[in-house]
């Protein structure tokens, strides 16, 4: 079975976006010149699953971000949805997390990237993440979409990793025990 990975920026106060699932936080921290490894996360990786918020989201940026694919778990885009000049890059697949690790596997990708708060806290539920490397930033928003909501029971993690920047941003990594 393939195994979920999360890679995320989290808010110190543990919001990965504003309720709008905007990331300007993220945006105007300055933390030019330090490597936070997210390119060898990538390349580490074969798909990218996330949800319609955090599509939406890249959509925004100047540039797509990403070379690997991305399957977009939704119940309310379609596949009209889709750019032209993202297709046959992204798709939109109305699956449950378990559902979209057996077709991840049947295409032989073993390494997913979970992406979005509210996917990830599924995803995570349901014993489908194996790992998770956080950049907490600096920054307290007060209100938004947090990385982890509501449980039903607790989930061990072990720390493996830590590393502080001098912009204050603090990487964390963790095993799901």
């Amino acid at each position: 079975m393939p195994t979920g990975h999360v890679m995320m920026a989290i808010t110190l106060d543990g919001y990965v976006a504003r309720k709008d699932h905007s990331l300007d936080w993220l945006m105007k921290q300055n933390t030019a010149g330090e490597n936070h490894g997210f390119a060898e996360f990538l390349d580490s990786i074969d798909v990218i699953v996330m949800g319609s918020g955090s599509f939406r989201t890249v959509l925004g940026f100047d540039t797509w971000p990403y070379k690997k694919p991305v399957v977009v778990l939704s119940q309310s885009l379609t596949g009209a949805d889709i750019p032209p000049e993202l297709t046959g890059r992204v798709e939109v697949v109305a699956l449950t997390p378990q559902d979209v690790m057996i077709e991840m596997e049947n295409r032989g990708w073993q390494r997913i990237y979970v992406d979005g708060g509210a996917i990830v806290q599924s995803f995570l539920k349901l014993g489908l993440i194996s790992d998770f490397k956080l950049a907490i930033v600096p920054i307290l928003i007060g209100d938004g979409i947090r990385l982890f909501g509501d449980l039903t029971s607790d989930i061990d993690l072990k720390l493996t990793h830590t590393n502080a920047f001098p912009s204050g941003l603090v990487e964390l990594r963790y095993k799901v025990v």
